[in-house]
Order: structure tokens, then C-alpha cells, then sequence
């Protein structure tokens, strides 16, 4: 079973400058309010196993499934792709989900510093978590509307790695 959260309320597009408008007016409480609320509906579907609840998001979704580990405890396995990652001790702490983060090593927007800061601090937490930096790869290399950037060799792997993760997580 499988969730998209609509966290631009019906409003689409195909021009990104129109999409950067939208991400950057979205209310961030709000929207992770939403995702919360979406995996709480989720988990009281009579079909879904509330015990095996994942997340997966790429770049602002990827930062929504990360906050959504922070978010809710019950949560069982996130894999954030080049999402921004959360920093707070205090944030950090409260993921209780499998983590699998997915970045480019040439990523401007997540840093290979902000990565392996998030990686360090999660593993002084003894949380769980599996990195894969991919080296050259920049922003979004998953994307094959990314013309200048996709990387189909390394994007075949990383959703490999993924269904992997949540294969072993999600069982």
C-alpha cells in the first residue's frame, strides 16, 4: 500500500520555476502536520500492518520523510534522498525508524559535511542508519528530468539499495 502526500493542496506544475514558488511558500509546521497525519491514516487502514510503515521522499521529500522520523515514533523505515537532514540533537534523538540516506557526493544543496554530521551524530545516538554517498554526483542524480545532472548508472543502484532497505525493514 502506498501514500502520497498532496502537500500543495491540489495545485500542480511543470515549470519549475512554479514549483520553487510553491515549495518555498509551503508552511513547513503545516506541512509536516500533514505528513504525520497521512501516516497515522495509513496505519488505521484495515489492509496496512501498522507495524511495518515506511517513508521515502527525494529532495523536499526527502527533508519531509526525516522530519517524519522525527515525528512519529511509530514509524518503521525511512530512506531520504537527498532530503535536508535534521540537526537538532534533540531532533535526532527522536527517530526510532531505520534510516537509509541516499546523497551525492558533489551535492551543493546536502552537503557530503551535512551528511557525514548527520551520520555521526545518529551513530552516537545507536541509531539506526546506512549511508550511501554517491562520488560526483550532484543534486537530484536520481532524476531523469535532471538533464544536466541525472546519473542512470548510480540512480538504477540507489533505488536498488531502497527496495532492498525496506524489504529487510519493512518484513
Amino acid at each position: 500500500v502506498a501514500l502520497a502526500v498532496d502537500l500543495y493542496h491540489g495545485k500542480v506544475t511543470t515549470d519549475p520555476a512554479t514549483a520553487r514558488q510553491l515549495m518555498i511558500g509551503l508552511n513547513r509546521n503545516q506541512a509536516v502536520a500533514n505528513v504525520v497525519a497521512a501516516a497515522k491514516y495509513l496505519a488505521a487502514q484495515k489492509n496496512v500492518n501498522a507495524k511495518r510503515i515506511g517513508a521515502v521522499g527525494w529532495c523536499m521529500g526527502g527533508g519531509y520523510a526525516a522530519l517524519l522520523a522525527v515525528h512519529d515514533a511509530d514509524l518503521k523505515a525511512v530512506a531520504i534522498n537527498y532530503g535536508e537532514l535534521p540537526e537538532s540533537r534533540a531532533e535526532l534523538a527522536q527517530i526510532h525508524a531505520a534510516v537509509l540516506g541516499i546523497f551525492g557526493g558533489a551535492d551543493r544543496v546536502v552537503t557530503p559535511a551535512e551528511v557525514q554530521a548527520f551520520e555521526a551524530s545518529m551513530k552516537a545516538l545507536h541509531k539506526q542508519i546506512e549511508v550511501k554517498v554517491y562520488p560526483g554526483a550532484g543534486h537530484a542524480f536520481e532524476n531523469s528530468n535532471n538533464k544536466s545532472g541525472y546519473r542512470p548508472i548510480e540512480a538504477k543502484e540507489a533505488e536498488a539499495q531502497m527496495r532492498s532497505f525496506f524489504a529487510r525493514e519493512l518484513k
